[in-house]
């Protein structure tokens, strides 16, 4: 039997376990706290389909897919998604017709369901958006995910399927021969195998010196999320089926639940490749919710209130929380062989999509593992999808522009 040993215990490393497992390798997963201890704990979990890579439409249609027969496949009695749909909203002319322009794109790579609302549309279906909005862009079946759910059962079906999970095993290095690592070294013990998967996302580029591969360019960023009560500013019942909205000035927020909304705002950062597990939590004052008029939170919520104007009667925030993304040049993940490390997989920089990447990453690593090289497509629902624009080493022709 064929054995397979994978770094990371988030939503990517579990996912892989369970897809390995479940056709006939012997698994072993390491993570060096616990599971869920990295981001896949503290994302903001939008999975949706509108990007504007075509592999990518193509991909998470299979990750929609997946999760929402995610008890099927995996376990579990709850569907880790809510399906209420993602909102791209535009202020001005500039914005709609690019908006108009990337449906035409994700329509052509097979997402048939997402639409133009035009401003009146727009209104009726959405009558708690500001009226001056020119349109957004919906597609119902994107949502949220429950990553909890997603990572605690998917490593529970992969020890169903005969998978060995070890917390607490911190990789402090590898052994090598012949261009291949025969063994890892970590903090509890040595583990060797057949190959090796870094799914280790944010803290890839410390894991590649340990383990001797390739440095790829993948920074962490900081990203934050607040929580905003609403105070009875719109009904819990309304609030509870909002679907994940973006508006033009990039603030964003969903429901966490009927009363509270989950808010976050692209904002910038400094990579700190060097940021330590507890770092994760580390709140700078400039983006606390306590931070005052000039504060990010404070700016998240004013740019809120411009495209949701109940969003200025709410009560205000209840907490901060934050972690980091891993973020690639062109924001398209690497998925595929390591160049200097003949049997070593790297399934990371996400950049922030890492939890709706999960089912479809997966696949590619089970696919990639089954091959033993580098594949130039996989198959999935019938549909041919191509690797180029995850490919280790590629010259970026295309930016995923898609991102929040």
């Amino acid at each position: 039997m064929a054995q397979a040993v994978i770094v990371g215990g988030g939503i990517t490393g579990t996912l892989t376990a369970h897809a390995l497992a479940s056709v006939g390798w012997k698994v072993t997963l390491l993570e060096g706290a616990h599971l869920g201890a990295g981001s896949s704990s503290r994302t903001a979990a939008g999975i949706r389909q509108q990007f504007t890579t075509p592999a990518t439409v193509a991909g998470m249609r299979y990750a929609v897919d997946f999760y929402s027969h995610f008890t099927e496949r995996v376990g579990g009695d709850t569907r880790p998604i809510v399906q209420h749909g993602y909102l791209f909203l535009s202020g001005d002319p500039q914005q709609a017709a690019a908006a108009k322009a990337r449906v035409t794109l994700q329509q052509g790579a097979g997402l048939a369901e997402v639409e133009w609302l035009p401003q009146g549309e727009l209104q009726t279906r959405f009558p708690w958006l500001s009226p001056d909005l020119l349109g957004g862009t919906f597609c119902p079946t994107d949502g949220f995910l429950l990553p909890h759910l997603v990572y605690m059962e998917a490593a529970a079906a992969a020890q169903r399927h005969g998978a060995t999970i070890v917390q607490g095993a911190q990789v402090l290095g590898a052994d090598h021969a012949g261009g291949r690592i025969t063994s890892l070294r970590t903090s509890k013990g040595n583990f060797g195998a057949d190959l090796f998967l870094d799914c280790t996302n944010a803290w890839t580029r410390r894991t590649a010196r340990l383990l001797g591969a390739a440095d790829l360019p993948v920074d962490p960023l900081k990203r934050y999320l607040w929580f905003l009560s609403t105070g009875g500013a719109l009904p819990p019942e309304i609030v509870n089926r909002m679907p994940l909205t973006i508006g033009p000035t990039g603030a964003y927020f969903r429901p966490e639940n009927p009363e509270l909304l989950l808010v976050g705002k692209l904002n910038a950062a400094e990579p700190e490749v060097e940021f330590t597990m507890d770092d994760q939590d580390v709140v700078h004052p400039d983006y606390d919710h306590r931070g005052g008029p000039d504060a990010w939170s404070t700016q998240a919520w004013m740019e809120l209130a411009d495209f949701v104007p109940a969003a200025a009667e709410m009560a205000g925030y209840s907490a901060t929380t934050c972690g980091y993304y891993a973020t690639t040049p062109d924001h398209n993940p690497y998925l595929g062989y390591d160049p200097l490390v003949a049997n070593l997989i790297r399934l990371v920089g996400f950049s922030g999509h890492g939890a709706m990447f999960g089912p479809f990453t997966a696949a590619v690593g089970a696919a990639l593992a089954r091959a033993g090289h580098n594949i130039d497509a996989v198959t999935l629902r019938g549909q041919t999808i191509p690797l180029a624009a995850f490919a280790m080493g590629r010259t970026p022709t295309h930016h995923e522009d898609m991102v929040i």
